[in-house]
């Protein structure tokens, strides 16, 4: 009785942050980390270039240079719209901008937030930008590298994706939004806590009282993200399959979802871009000479892969495991065998709204967090499933690598615009040749 009175709970809070404002918190700022390459390729700070801040109505706000650090970091009045513009005259001799046109960045800060404003600067002495073109070992690295990062989020998230395709034959487009509840949750319980809803707990230690580390928060998402996913298959999925509603009808139903809920982000969160609290502005560490990465992206990409290998281990170790695996072979022959098939299905459905949060969080994390961003996710992850083979596990996770090295390596030959594009374009190619996947299995219709 206990265990059910917990799981709605769950959603209860799950369905607030999707209704409630957040309380007003403080220490809104704005923040900008300057690096360029030396000749070694080490990423090294600039400090002492002056920066200058203004509001929306173009009344100055504040000035300030980067310190040794190369950062810069200015509180401002509150909540709005904010340029920072950078002077080029106080940039050390060889520094320039790669961009000389965007010496200035606006930023739409939302209360409690810190914003970020990215310069790209180049040095003369032939350490390079971080625009670096053209063909190299060290450029290709790092594009693997981070397409690797890309694929293992996005393979993470379309687990849940593959299971519940494979258990329940249904092509669920409101995946994106279980991502998208993931990101928004951690940001929700990093800079407010259960106060942003609850204003009686104010004062109280966090996450009750306020914002909690990210590390705190990304768990309370999982822990959501997984009550979510129960709460779409008790009130929607299961009446519609017990009436028999047949799976184009219940995709039709994961469109409209997937709409109410975008646009539900929207309307709470709004529509600019927010960063964390938490470890938003990291310096990169070179390793083997090649790539650079953040600890967060190191970090990350660590706890992706033993995710993934525990995924792996409970589905081919643990009777639940087998029992998914059993259904999504043959329903009818595990129904037959004893496997409470329904049962099955709410398990899968759980374990796939954690893991799309915990891959939400980590995509949040890696760029931007915005309302679009479960939306723009979701149709790469519809690529790596398919590309990998519809309602296989392995194969999403296959596909989704393949699919993140291919968008990274694609703007060695094409604008970095288009590079979404290209890998869709190798997608399409590969799959008139084999459509069922690369560990999909061919099926004789007719």
């Amino acid at each position: 009785m206990r265990k059910r009175l917990g799981v709605p709970l769950l959603i209860v809070l799950a369905g607030i942050l999707l209704v409630a404002s957040p309380a007003a918190a403080e220490g809104e700022a704005v923040q900008v980390r300057l690096q360029v390459r030396d000749p070694e390729g080490e990423r090294i700070p600039v400090p002492d270039v002056a920066f200058t801040v203004t509001d929306s109505n173009g009344a100055d706000v504040g000035a300030g240079v980067t310190d040794a650090e190369g950062i810069f970091r200015l509180e401002v009045p509150g909540a709005g719209e904010y340029t920072v513009a950078i002077d080029p005259e106080s940039f050390p001799e060889g520094v320039t901008l790669d961009d000389p046109e965007a010496s200035s960045r606006t930023i739409s800060l939302n209360e409690g937030a810190t914003g970020n404003a990215i310069f790209a600067l180049s040095a003369a002495d032939g350490g390079g930008g971080s625009t670096e073109s053209g063909i190299s070992v060290r450029r290709v690295a790092q594009l693997t590298i981070d397409g690797l990062k890309l694929g293992l989020f996005l393979g993470m998230a379309a687990i849940g994706l593959s299971l519940i395709f494979g258990t329940t034959g249904l092509v669920n487009f409101a995946h994106s939004e279980m991502i998208a509840m993931g990101y928004f949750a951690a940001y929700f319980f990093n800079f407010y806590g259960l106060a942003g809803i609850f204003g009686f707990l104010a004062g109280l230690p966090g996450p009750f009282g306020g914002g909690v580390n990210l590390v705190f928060a990304t768990l309370l998402a999982v822990i959501v993200g997984a009550g979510f996913g129960w709460l779409l298959d008790v009130v929607v999925f299961s009446p519609l399959r017990r009436m028999g509603v047949s799976l184009i009808a219940q995709l039709v139903v994961t469109i409209g979802l997937s709409i109410v809920l975008r646009y539900g982000f929207l309307l709470v969160f709004g529509g600019t871009q927010r960063f964390y609290a938490d470890y938003t502005a990291q310096r990169a560490r070179t390793y083997l000479g090649l790539v650079d990465l953040t600890n967060k992206d190191f970090i990350t990409m660590v706890i992706s892969v033993v995710v993934l290998v525990a995924v792996g281990l409970v589905l081919a170790k643990t009777r639940i495991g087998k029992a998914m695996r059993a259904v999504s072979d043959n329903r009818d022959l595990a129904e037959s065998s004893g496997i409470d098939v329904e049962r099955v299905i709410r398990l899968v459905w759980v374990a796939g709204g954690a893991l799309a949060a915990l891959g939400g969080v980590f995509l949040g994390l890696s760029e931007t967090v915005n309302w679009l961003l479960g939306f723009r996710m979701l149709l790469l992850i519809f690529a790596g499933v398919t590309l990998g083979g519809l309602g296989t596990t392995y194969g999403a996770l296959v596909g989704c690598l393949l699919v993140g090295m291919g968008i990274q390596l694609s703007t060695l030959f094409i604008p970095i615009e288009l590079k979404n594009a290209g890998a869709l374009a190798v997608l399409i190619g590969i799959l008139m040749f084999r459509p069922q996947g690369i560990l999909g299995q061919a099926e004789r219709i007719g």
